[in-house]
Parts: structure tokens; C-alpha cells; sequence
């Protein structure tokens, strides 16, 4: 059963793939897009292939790398950190909450020009706008993860004489592990987004780089390598946080 079904559901994840070349291919051979504007899939994916094999291309995919994961990384410490001791503490919380209900819904590229100006234009304004954008729902995912914590687990692991230092890392930040995994996944899929978005705003190397050189030349087979490239590495990358969620949560039932 358990083969059939992830079959299908792989078939099922495939499905909109397909259609969306499909119709991608149908717009450009009945005419309705200039080939010049929207190439066919099959030279822009036959670019991918020829782009993968280079070394100036994979060094424009590490640079989005390092600060795809810099980023990222730094957003899972942070967030998992306050968010456990915002749960944990009522006077963390009324510090955190305020903060957050305040910054959570502002665009956070709206900050970036700051950035740049303290940071200047290397990596550190990049992952520290990939850290911010992903922070929250991190943050947040954790908050409601260990505030939801059933209060017996708590109890018992007291009346064995755990200490209060241990039950956090023992019974709360497990028992938490669904909803930190299920913000770090939301995490990941803004991370993708904002680091490519930063390297198209000013960048001298990565994806997005790319995208606006071949765009200010007028190439737009290379315009949609690296939007297929960043599309592929969030693919990757989610299902191997996917694949690390299935193991970290094989004990949990709805995992």
C-alpha cells in the first residue's frame, strides 16, 4: 500500500510540471509567443544541460548556495532559540511577541537598501535579508510547537526528578519537532526566493546575477536557465528536508 501510494503522489507532484511545459510548449508553436521572447523548452533545458558543465556556472550556483544556507542557517537558530524561550518564559514572550506581531508582516526587502548601506554589497546584506525573510515562520512554528506541548509530559518527566534545564532538550524541543520541521520547510522555500531576489537587485555573481546580465543583453534562452536553476535546487532541497523530517519523525504518528 505504502509504495502505491507514494507513487501516486509522486505522479501527482509531477503532473503540474508537465502541464506547465506543456503549455509553455503550445503558446510557442501555435504562435502566441515570439520565440525570440518565450523560447522552447527544449532549447532552454538543452542550455541548462550545456550551462551545468561549466565552471563559471557552477560557481554562480555555489555563490547562491553559501548564502542560501548561511541565511537559512542562521534563521533556524535564531528561531528555534526564541521560539523555545518564548514558550518557556512569560517575560521572553512579552519581550518576543511585540517584536514579532511589529516585523513579521513587514516586507523585509524593503530593508535591504539599509542593508546595503551598513553591510555594503557582499555576501553579509544577502544572508542577513535570506535570515530575516525566513526567521518568522521559523520562529513562530516553534512558539506554537512548544506552547502546545501536553502538559503531563512535563509533569512526569518532573516527578522523575528530570531538571528544568533537561526537560526543555529532552521533552519540549522533541514533542516541538513537527511544527519546527514544518516552519524550517516554509523556511527553506522563502530562502530560495530571497536570496535569488537579492542577487537580481545588486549582486556581482549568483542566479540571480545572472538572470539580469542575460536579461540587460537580451538573451532569453539564458533569462530562464537560472530561473529553472533556483526552481531545481528548492525542489532538491525541500525533499531533502522532507526526507530529514521523515527520519527525525519516524516515531511520531502523523509523520
Amino acid at each position: 500500500m505504502m509504495p502505491q501510494l507514494r507513487s501516486t503522489s509522486i505522479i501527482l507532484g509531477l503532473a503540474p510540471i508537465v502541464l506547465v511545459i506543456a503549455l509553455w510548449q503550445g503558446l510557442v508553436s501555435f504562435g502566441f509567443a515570439p520565440a525570440v521572447l518565450l523560447p522552447p523548452p527544449g532549447y532552454v533545458f538543452g542550455r541548462l544541460l550545456q550551462q551545468l558543465v561549466t565552471w563559471s556556472f557552477q560557481q554562480e550556483i555555489a555563490a547562491t548556495l553559501i548564502r542560501l544556507f548561511a541565511g537559512f542557517a542562521i534563521a533556524v537558530v535564531l528561531g528555534v532559540s526564541f521560539g523555545i524561550a518564548a514558550a518557556a518564559s512569560p517575560a521572553i514572550n512579552a519581550v518576543v511577541r511585540p517584536i514579532v506581531r511589529v516585523l513579521a508582516p513587514l516586507p523585509k526587502v524593503a530593508l535591504y537598501p539599509a542593508l546595503l548601506l551598513l553591510l555594503g554589497f557582499g555576501h553579509g546584506s544577502k544572508i542577513t535579508l535570506v535570515a530575516a525573510d525566513a526567521l518568522f515562520p521559523i520562529l513562530l512554528s516553534t512558539y506554537y510547537g512548544a506552547s502546545t506541548v501536553e502538559q503531563k509530559l512535563i509533569w512526569s518527566a518532573m516527578a522523575a526528578g528530570t531538571p528544568r534545564y533537561q526537560i526543555l532538550f529532552k521533552v519540549v524541543l522533541p514533542a516541538a519537532m513537527p511544527s519546527i520541521l514544518t516552519g524550517c520547510r516554509i523556511g527553506l522555500v522563502i530562502s530560495c526566493i530571497v536570496v535569488f531576489l537579492a542577487e537580481m537587485i545588486t549582486s556581482s555573481d549568483g542566479l540571480g546575477h545572472v538572470l539580469v546580465t542575460a536579461a540587460r543583453t537580451f538573451q532569453a534562452v539564458d533569462m530562464f536557465v537560472p530561473l529553472i536553476t533556483i526552481s531545481l535546487l528548492g525542489l532538491i532541497l525541500n525533499g531533502l528536508l522532507g526526507a530529514v523530517r521523515a527520519y527525525l519523525l519516524r516515531g511520531f504518528p502523523e509523520a
